[in-house]
């Protein structure tokens, strides 16, 4: 079982901003990614929008604050509408509006990590009080964590439409209706048995020194 870290207010600041703006930017990255390629149906259900409550989702949000509590942020906002008929460029159209919200993931990480590297890197960081250089480390990692973790090839994550949009068409319609049943069982055993963590820990801590420098 992996240990659980301790409860800090830098640790609540952080996820507080991940469910407020994270969570918020990542479903309307979808959702305007969609809108451009021809399908208004996030539009029309009020997703279009940077408002946290037309996002969230208890159990996502639930979730997120256990896991940051294992040191893994893992969770979700509620899944944006979209009707793949409508998109131009058939399952490329698709890949794009699915890899938008990861992106948008690892935009914000990088926003406030390269301002983090800066401040850690110069005399700034005696001048920068640890709760605020705190947050923002943690407000980082947990980005990164849900840019990688939403590029897992399975659904209900993005990463298995970008993955059927990579196969030729004939795969991908065979791989399709595998994933749709297996997927969601195949992720909740990566994540309940520690897997994901193990899986994915190294490729975020990566990510991490790459975009923090430590």
């Amino acid at each position: 079982m992996p240990a659980f870290q301790r409860i800090t207010p830098e640790l609540i600041v952080a996820i507080a901003l991940i469910i407020l703006v994270s969570f918020p930017v990542h479903e309307f990255s979808h959702a305007l990614a969609a809108y451009r390629l021809g399908d208004g149906t996030a539009k029309l259900f009020g997703r279009l929008t940077l408002n946290p409550v037309a996002h969230f989702d208890p159990m996502g949000a639930a979730f997120l604050v256990i896991s940051a509590l294992v040191g893994r942020g893992i969770g979700w906002a509620k899944p944006t509408p979209v009707n793949t008929a409508n998109l131009r460029y058939g399952s490329a159209g698709d890949a794009i509006v699915s890899f938008a919200g990861p992106a948008s993931n690892l935009v914000l990480a990088a926003a406030v990590a390269l301002p983090l590297r800066f401040i850690l890197g110069t005399d700034l960081v005696a001048d920068v009080p640890d709760f605020v250089l705190n947050v923002m480390y943690n407000f980082v990692i947990i980005n990164c964590g849900l840019f990688v973790f939403n590029l897992i090839p399975v659904p209900p994550l993005d990463g298995s439409s970008i993955l059927l949009a990579a196969l030729d068409p004939r795969t991908a319609y065979q791989v399709r209706p595998v994933l749709l049943q297996y997927g969601p069982i195949i992720l909740l055993v990566l994540i309940f048995t520690g897997f994901a963590t193990i899986i994915l820990g190294p490729i975020i801590d990566a990510l991490l020194t790459l975009l923090v420098g430590r």
